[in-house]
């Protein structure tokens, strides 16, 4: 769609070279469209109005960068029609091709100078799907929506750099109808306050960067529980209408957040966010779990099984493995899920259960050899494959290998100094692997190579 604004040219004044176009993705060899280049994002801004009757979002968001290149075009994800782009307030020229909103300043934005991308734009996003026709992230309830999708989901409701590998903040305002809650991450500033008649709003911060896919928001009838913690204000909530039983066990389970991130503290050092808690919508809208940022997303399913909170313990560790510290691309994927389920066997561990040992030895006997789970590696499983059962299963075991070859004191010193000197940033498998050779003084590549690349079953247990 083409845009109003006021057209760019090119003057040899402005910079010694001219400005180069918008590059096509940031350079994911997975997803290669994922992302753009070009731009650093500090900070997001995200307004929104949402209609449940009509599914209709409206959103006004103002992106802050820093441009890393000189640039006369950038682009940003957005699958909803945009209506107008400023920059510094200035109208820009843009227009929207395949998710990419492309706008050109009215004139060059110097290098390492504050960007201020404004925004606006409207749709019903349930209703965009993506280039493969996938079915989107948004998804509609029956009096709200939620959206929560990895490895991509903000375009659907907000300009952003969708790729993890660029971290920012995020505030979200979201304008509702009155006696509907709005819950997004981070702290809760104000809500419900009032907006227009018939409407009132709430305002979210998380202060924390944050990959864009970790951001999300839940519309609907909830019943927001609140407390103080060790660890910060702990919010959750817990949507209208799920059934009796699954509620009462999801309510059990999410509960136990405090408790359970106390432990992790104990294993991968200080929770590194200054809010906790979970959302648990009904089951037309999340189908499984996400490690939204200081907010877990469950899908009720998750609970139907009984009060096993292995799904909390999972989603909670991410905050360290995949949150703070997350992937540099998404091959990089085994950092987020292979430590988040080896994360349940320690958990496990230090409350009575069976030790981590024991549980990938069993892991590994219940796997045979010659069948397809050994055919994907952790370390490098493919984009078809990111979210294969090997990735946490097999990935957990490469941990437990890991574990076994420099020792228990290198190896949870590792994981530590793996968060205290990555916080807020990101990480490859190789950074890691490097880490621990660093703090063991021990070579770890062939246990890498067996447990995290090579497509078949190793030879012995991982213990």
């Amino acid at each position: 769609m083409a845009g109003v604004g006021i057209g760019y040219q090119w003057h040899a004044a402005d910079s010694p070279e001219p400005p180069m176009p918008a590059a096509a993705g940031i350079g994911d060899p997975y997803f290669p469209p994922a992302g753009n280049s070009g731009y650093d994002v500090t900070g997001y801004e995200i307004q929104l109005r949402y209609d449940p009757p009509t599914g209709r979002l409206d959103g006004r968001t103002t992106v802050n960068a820093l441009p890393t290149e000189n640039r006369a075009e950038f682009a940003l994800d957005l699958r909803l029609p945009a209506t107008q782009v400023t920059v510094n307030n200035q109208l820009a020229r843009f227009h929207q091709d395949r998710g990419k909103l492309l706008f050109s300043p009215t004139r060059p934005v110097p290098t390492g100078r504050p960007m201020v991308v404004q925004v606006t734009y409207g749709g019903v996003p349930s209703e965009v799907r993506d280039d493969l026709g996938h079915d989107p992230p948004w998804t509609r309830t029956v009096d709200g929506a939620v959206i929560a999708g990895e490895p991509e989901g903000a375009a659907w409701w907000f300009p952003a750099n969708d790729h993890p590998s660029d971290k920012a903040t995020v505030a979200v305002t979201v304008t509702v109808p009155a006696g509907l809650q709005a819950i997004s991450n981070g702290k809760l500033l104000a809500g419900p306050e009032p907006a227009e008649p018939g409407w009132q709003r709430w305002r979210w911060r998380a202060s924390a960067p944050m990959a864009t896919y970790l951001a999300f928001v839940a519309i609907g009838h909830y019943d927001i529980v609140t407390r103080d913690t060790p660890y910060g204000p702990y919010i959750a909530a817990f949507q209208d209408g799920l059934d009796p039983l699954t509620a009462t066990v999801a309510r059990a389970a999410v509960e136990q957040t405090p408790q359970i991130v106390g432990v992790l503290s104990g294993i991968f050092g200080p929770y590194p966010f200054d809010t906790i808690g979970g959302v648990v919508p009904d089951a037309c809208a999340q189908q499984s779990a996400l490690e939204t940022q200081t907010r877990p997303v469950y899908g009720p399913q998750m609970f139907r099984a009984g009060a096993d909170v292995s799904v909390v313990v999972h989603e909670l560790a991410h905050q360290w493995f995949g949150d703070t510290v997350s992937v540099h691309r998404w091959s990089d994927i085994w950092l987020n899920e292979g430590f988040a389920s080896y994360a349940v066997w320690l958990y496990r561990e230090r409350t009575g259960g069976p030790s981590a040992k024991q549980i990938a030895d069993q892991t590994y006997l219940c796997n045979f050899a010659n069948t397809d789970f050994w055919r994907v590696p952790p370390g490098d499983p493919g984009p078809d494959e990111l979210f294969n059962s090997a990735v946490y299963s097999r990935g957990a075991m490469a941990l437990e290998a890991l574990r076994t070859r420099v020792g228990d004191d290198a190896f949870f010193t590792g994981l530590r100094t793996w968060v205290t000197e990555r916080q807020g940033h990101n990480g490859t498998v190789a950074d890691f692997l490097a880490l621990l050779e660093r703090i063991s003084g021990k070579k770890v590549d062939d246990v890498a190579q067996t447990w995290l690349f090579a497509p078949v079953r190793p030879s012995t247990p991982p213990g």
